[in-house]
């Protein structure tokens, strides 16, 4: 596992000990950045099921201003410290362990960009998403993607967020979310 693009480009990450953590694989990772746009010009990045930072850290190689993960895993947050300590990118990087509906209520501003890849069999995406509308960390020009496996389908509509397009890699499915214009 590796960053794709950017700053950081072709840095290698540490990965998770064990079974119990699934890293977007680096092909599904840089399409889902070039469908984006591929390089941002600043902005906010949630990592909602962090994991390694995988995602989080390819954002900032890419343009983000800051980036904010969450894991329950304390594994996974030992990992994700010593990514951002590699990359030395501490200071654009809010790592929170716990769940993140708990955590909700601690996250004060909106995000640019939202990436939700929740462990399959416990996805509560439609929940999530409804829950970050709650509380307001989302803007008008957000966009939210979720990973899972292909045979997942999701409402056309959550809140205001309709499904702007969806890409399937083998057995991995991309929902991008977009407010309704």
């Amino acid at each position: 596992m590796r960053i794709v693009s950017g700053k950081y480009g072709s840095r290698k990450l540490e990965s998770v000990p064990g079974q119990g953590t699934r890293p977007t694989a680096d092909k599904v990772k840089g399409a889902i950045f070039s469908s984006l746009g591929n390089h941002f010009d600043g902005g906010r990045f949630l990592d909602c099921y962090s994991g390694t930072g995988n995602m989080a850290l390819e954002a900032l190689s890419r343009g983000m201003d800051e980036v904010v993960c969450v894991d329950t895993s304390t594994k996974a947050i030992q990992t994700i410290k010593k990514n951002v300590a590699m990359l030395q990118v501490g200071a654009q990087c809010q790592i929170i362990r716990g769940n993140i509906f708990a955590v909700l209520d601690r996250l004060t501003k909106p995000f640019d960009l939202i990436y939700i890849d929740p462990p399959y069999a416990k996805q509560k995406n439609v929940m999530l998403i409804e829950q970050l509308c709650h509380h307001q960390l989302v803007k008008d020009t957000s966009i939210i993607v979720v990973e899972s496996d292909e045979k997942d389908t999701f409402p056309e509509q959550i809140v205001d967020f309709v499904i702007w397009k969806t890409k399937t890699y083998r057995n991995t499915k991309i929902t991008y979310y977009r407010k309704e214009n």
